[in-house]
């Protein structure tokens, strides 16, 4: 039987994922492809390191060479993470015609410029379905299986680590330092956990998701991030009162020829059919113009499914490098004209939850009211705690219909300012269907 040869970049958590599902599976990943897929080389930082995974030494190098100028690798993996030196390692092994494997979405999303034009312009073979989703064969869907519709929306719980935090406040009752302590030890969480907190690795992954729903190639810049490291457990019970769930949403739109997109927290009907993502599950929610609406859900993180779907995509270029088979699709192109009909946030237009923390005083809420109604943003629901004994500051809780961002801006800096008004003022944007 012939064999592919397969070098790694890296030998981390996917990265011993993906030698183990080789590994394992080798011979059914054979007797399906006609084909037997051997790792040929390992690049790792430290050979003498203590591995859980048993390896041959032979196959560990520190030299990047070995893999790269190897002519004997026809397909190189990229499970490094991270834009140095993981983009230069990309290049070169596309520039010498070899098939790459990444799951690297930081770099696809803020470098995939050069990369995509690469890969286009050569003809060549990448693969990326392990970006996004994890296991979820999102980008496949995106790219292939609904190549046929015009994508009208793609509304995303794209982060496991943001979507357990808010789990676990909304059903346990958790504060935030709490949650996130416990997804920590969980392992669901990096000790530093910035990145899925502020949403910038939801947006990261939308960027790509969005690139290939409008079929040209929107960098990370692009996106309007907003993350949940603001949000308090007192949102999450005013959320359900008036039949709210809060999840952290990556939405990617076209409204009248322009694009809406954006990653932040929302309160969605709970009765909407993302509200059931619970824990550290991902879900994609697509509409298309002929396919409707439909669901991708699953685990978007760990090892064992991003290596399930590195090895997808290693079996594609399997196929690519034997037939000869070049892909019909294009990967998405640099196009300046569309990129300006990205709509600012400030010019989008939404529904709001607002929390306000103000003195128990008459006339209070007019104050509140007047300042909302000056910029033109219109009542629908409130709530204001009881009268409480003394001079401490209440919770006044307010939903809008929907208004534009700028006004919301302006108005909320306004009433920021008014002294019977403590604090930060808090700002939830509502999901509509």
């Amino acid at each position: 039987m012939k064999q592919i040869k397969i070098g790694l970049l890296g030998f981390g958590t996917v990265g011993q994922a993906v030698y183990k599902l080789l590994t394992e599976n080798a011979k059914n990943i054979a007797e399906r492809t006609g084909f037997l897929p051997v790792i040929e080389k390992v690049l790792v930082r430290d050979l003498k390191k203590k591995r859980s995974l048993p390896i041959d030494s032979k196959l560990l190098t520190t030299d990047p060479k070995d893999i790269l100028e190897n002519k004997e690798i026809s397909i190189v993996c990229e499970l490094m993470g991270g834009i140095k030196p993981a983009e230069e390692y990309i290049l070169s092994a596309l520039e010498r015609g070899k098939a790459v494997v990444t799951a690297n979405k930081a770099l696809l999303s803020e470098r995939g410029e050069k990369v995509f034009s690469l890969v286009n312009e050569r003809r060549l073979y990448l693969g990326f379905e392990a970006s996004v989703g994890g296991g979820i064969p999102i980008i496949k869907t995106m790219k292939e299986a609904l190549v046929g519709n015009k994508i009208k929306r793609i509304v995303g719980i794209a982060n496991g680590t943001t979507n357990y935090i808010l789990t676990q406040m909304l059903e346990k009752g958790m504060d935030f330092a709490k949650a996130l302590r416990l997804a920590q030890e969980k392992g669901f969480a990096e000790a530093d956990p910035s990145l899925d907190l502020k949403g910038i690795d939801s947006a990261h992954k939308l960027s790509l998701l969005a690139s290939l729903a409008f079929n040209f190639f929107i960098p990370f810049e692009k996106v309007y991030v907003e993350g949940i490291d603001k949000i308090e457990l007192i949102d999450l019970e005013f959320a359900r009162q008036f039949g709210y769930v809060v999840k952290l949403l990556a939405i990617a739109k076209e409204d009248k020829g322009k694009y809406e997109i954006m990653v932040h927290p929302a309160l969605i009907p709970e009765k909407h059919i993302l509200t059931s993502v619970r824990f550290n599950y991902n879900a994609f929610y697509i509409q298309g113009d002929f396919v409707g609406d439909i669901l991708l859900y699953g685990l978007g993180a760990g090892g064992a499914p991003t290596a399930s779907a590195v090895v997808s995509d290693i079996v594609d270029a399997i196929e690519f490098l034997t037939t000869g088979k070049r892909g019909l699709i294009s990967y998405p192109r640099y196009e300046e004209e569309k990129l300006e009909r990205i709509r600012p946030i400030e010019e989008c237009e939404f529904r709001y939850y607002f929390r306000f923390q103000a003195l128990d005083k008459p006339g209070v809420l007019s104050k509140i009211s007047g300042i909302l109604g000056k910029y033109g943003i219109s009542i629908a629901s409130v709530v204001q705690i009881g009268r409480q004994k003394g001079k401490g500051a209440v919770p006044i809780v307010m939903l809008t219909h929907e208004t534009k961002e700028g006004l919301v801006s302006k108005a909320l800096s306004e009433i920021s300012k008014l002294d019977v008004v403590k604090g930060e003022v808090k700002k939830i944007r509502i999901f509509e269907e």
